[in-house]
C-alpha cells in the first residue's frame, strides 16, 4: 500500500495549549520521556500499531522525515505503539528497515492528544502547544511538511 492521497494541511492547523507535564512514554531500554520536559524542542508524536494498515502505509514517509531531522537537537520523535508491545514493535521496525524510536504509554494521555484513532500524529511547538494534529494516514515526506517543521525549529 502506498500513500500520496493525503498531504497534511498544515496551514489550517491551529495552535492549542495543553498541559504536557506527566504525560510519559518509555522505550525498551526503560528510558522514560515526559512531554513536559521537552519544552524548547519541537516534538513529533505518532500513535500507531503494527496491525494498522494506514499506519504501515505512512511509515515510509515518516521514516524519510525522521531521517531528515533525526540529528537536529531541537526535534524529538516519539512513535507510540498503541498495543504497548515494544518487542513486537521494535521487531517490526527492524524488519522494515525503519529507524524510528518506539515507545509505549506510561501514563494517562488526555483525549485532547489521543482519542484512540490510528494513526494519530501531533506536532508540539517549542512552547509545548499543539501546532498540528491529524488522525488518519498522511504523507509526511512532503516538502511543505519539512518546511513547517523548520519554521517551528527556528521560532522562539
Amino acid at each position: 500500500m502506498e500513500i500520496g492521497f493525503y498531504s497534511p494541511n498544515i496551514e489550517e492547523s491551529k495552535v492549542e495549549a495543553v498541559n504536557l507535564r506527566g504525560i510519559k512514554f518509555s522505550n525498551s531500554k526503560g528510558e522514560v520521556i515526559d512531554l513536559g520536559d521537552l519544552k524548547g524542542k519541537v516534538v513529533f508524536l505518532n500513535f500507531w500499531a503494527t496491525w494498522c494498515p494506514p499506519c504501515r502505509a505512512e511509515f515510509p514517509s515518516i521514516n524519510k522525515l525522521y531521517t531528515q531531522f533525526k540529528n537536529d537537537p531541537n526535534v524529538v520523535f516519539i512513535f507510540v505503539d498503541a498495543d504497548g508491545d515494544l518487542t513486537k514493535a521494535n521487531k517490526f521496525m527492524l524488519n522494515k528497515k525503519f529507524e524510528l524510536p518506539v515507545y509505549k504509554v506510561e501514563s494517562n494521555v488526555p483525549e485532547q492528544i489521543f482519542t484512540g484513532s490510528l494513526p494519530t500524529t501531533l506536532i508540539f511547538d517549542k512552547q509545548g502547544r499543539i501546532s498540528f494534529k491529524h488522525e488518519g494516514i498522511a504523507n509526511y515526506s512532503d516538502e511543505k511538511f519539512g518546511e513547517f517543521l523548520n519554521k517551528l525549529i527556528v521560532a522562539n
